[in-house]
């Protein structure tokens, strides 16, 4: 049985931030978008569909059910209600045919040409601080990358550089995101400047520790529980800053714990109004999806496979919002694929007021800005899902309180529920999808955890909260995996062929539809379809 890695104790942070080689040269990092985005413009996307992931083809064989944890009924403000794609490959017609073509190729003959040395060298390279540096002070539209990660983050995680940039500890939504499928990654939050600004407008750590503590009591806690009896731990704030009872108390001193939720935000955003379920205009969110690197304890490398970076622009109310998904479910119906405004230069926007723009490796290494066909595959899934919350992944699955404050680890983060399951995620995922992904083509996790082909419940359960292990036993994966997922993925880098698939597999998926020739997905005949996916977690009570 292969054992997952758990990386080596006592490395420096100092090390993984600075490069362990010789870094990625400078580029230019808008050209490749500027070369291609009038043509795109112009003619159709190679992909008609880029924002429908490979995992969509996938085959149920009317057994394997992997969708269910997208796919969802309506919950908190998303009114999207789209369980029922469970049942239906319901593509347009040119998206019948898989465009993904790159999970057709076989990596092995890349993988056994690149040494374990030489990869890892590669992914211990700095290829942010060149794209840092070059954006800096520039006058290039739309996000400019503002965070100096040399140097990194303190215990809480907030941005050592004085950016206003927290880092968060959450549990990965199941599947693609598993360091065991071939990436780790990290996720910042930032508020706008008014969030983190005394009622006199000075700069205040307390006041932006409250604010953010009000967020994750109004995005993390599932629809089923009433706003007035709502309950979450949150890291030690003061009240009296706040100006405000947090904890219901009836005193203002230092507050553990959130009840019932405010009505209002602290300090200078005082006439902000908290929405459950919704970001402040102007949040936002700097995700960093990288090479799992198996001698780190969190599993991060120095080199960044992409920089994400999103922003709230506008703020919708709930009639617009309801507005927007049915227009979303009227064009569907009409058979139109999804537009979006913008450019790479300034993001794509997607109908929820919320902007998106994506970096990723050049042929060489270095960062470039995502041409518009690469962003179009970021879209589909922000904002075209039933299971999100205002758009977004991550913070509604922020561990609780201050243990949740810091750079992403796995370590001690045990396999909590979803909101309203009974048992925890990753079992429940196990034995819905069959596998460790979404195409069951994770070969190690079948072994560890499927022997036979029938799934080892008491093993997957050492993980539960009370367990001996964490969320690493179940999805890190052993380091002869992580290399070899390292080596695929390079290859595809220096193909530089994106538009056609960035998933990085060992040899080609062999469940995995080429071509819709039958739109049923066979899941409703064998009652293997689920409408209780949710964003939000069950942990522990504080």
């Amino acid at each position: 049985m292969p054992r997952p890695l758990l990386g080596a104790p006592g490395l420096l942070l100092a090390c993984l931030l600075a490069a362990c080689g010789k870094p990625a040269e400078p580029a230019k990092p808008v050209a490749a978008a500027t070369a291609t985005q009038t043509r795109e413009a112009l003619v159709a996307f190679s992909n008609p569909e880029p924002g429908v992931p490979p995992q969509c083809y996938t085959q149920t064989e009317g057994s394997a059910n992997p969708c269910w944890t997208c796919h969802t009924t309506r919950n908190g403000r998303n009114d999207k209600g789209d369980w029922e794609l469970q049942e239906q490959y319901a593509f347009s017609p040119a998206a019948m045919d898989n465009h993904w073509r790159n999970v057709f190729v076989d990596r092995r003959p890349a993988i056994a040409a690149t040494s374990d040395a030489e990869v890892l060298a590669y992914i211990r390279q700095d290829n942010y601080q060149p794209l840092f540096a070059a954006q800096r002070g520039g006058d290039a539209p739309g996000y400019r990358p503002d965070l100096d990660y040399r140097q990194g983050f303190d215990a809480q995680g907030w941005a050592r550089d004085g950016s206003g940039w927290r880092a968060f500890r959450y549990k990965p939504l199941p599947g693609g995101f598993w360091p065991t499928n071939g990436a780790s990654d990290d996720v910042l939050i930032r508020l706008p400047a008014r969030f983190r600004q005394d009622a006199q407008g000075r700069e205040s750590r307390a006041v932006y520790s409250a604010n953010l503590a009000i967020l994750e009591a109004a995005m993390t806690v599932a629809d089923t529980v009433p706003e007035a009896t709502l309950r979450r731990a949150i890291e030690p704030v003061s009240e009296a800053l706040a100006g405000f009872d947090l904890d219901g108390d009836g005193k203002l001193a230092s507050a553990r714990h959130i009840q019932g939720l405010p009505k209002h935000y602290a300090g200078a955003a005082v006439s902000e109004p908290v929405r459950r379920w919704s970001y402040p205009q102007g949040t936002e969110f700097l995700h960093s999806l990288r090479y799992v690197d198996p001698d780190q304890p969190n599993l991060l490398s120095a080199r960044l496979k992409e920089l994400r970076y999103s922003v709230k622009r506008l703020n919708l109310d709930d009639s617009a919002i309801k507005g927007a998904y049915r227009e979303e479910r009227d064009e569907k119906a009409a058979g139109l694929t999804p537009r979006y405004r913008g450019s790479p230069e300034l993001g794509l926007m997607n109908a929820f007021g919320w902007s998106y723009q994506g970096w990723i490796e050049d042929a060489g290494g270095a960062l470039r800005l995502q041409t518009l066909e690469e962003h179009y595959h970021c879209m589909g899934c922000h904002g075209g899902l039933g299971i999100t919350a205002d758009s977004s992944f991550g913070f509604p699955r922020k561990a609780p309180g201050a243990q949740g404050w810091g750079w992403q680890t796995l370590e001690g983060m045990a396999d909590v529920p979803m909101a309203g399951h009974a048992e925890p995620e990753v079992l429940t995922w196990f034995s819905r999808a069959g596998g460790g992904d979404a195409f069951r083509s994770n070969d190690e996790v079948l072994a560890r955890f499927f022997p036979g082909g029938v799934l080892d419940r008491k093993a997957v359960l050492r993980a539960a909260p009370g367990g001996d292990r964490d969320l690493r036993w179940l999805i890190v994966p052993s380091r002869e995996r992580a290399l070899a997922l390292n080596k695929a993925y390079w290859a595809l880098v220096r193909e530089q062929d994106f538009i056609h698939g960035r998933e990085p597999f060992l040899r080609p998926p062999e469940k995995l539809h080429r071509h819709i020739d039958e739109a049923d997905t066979g899941l409703r005949a064998e009652e293997r379809v689920y409408s209780d996916g949710r964003i939000w977690l069950d942990w522990p009570a504080d």
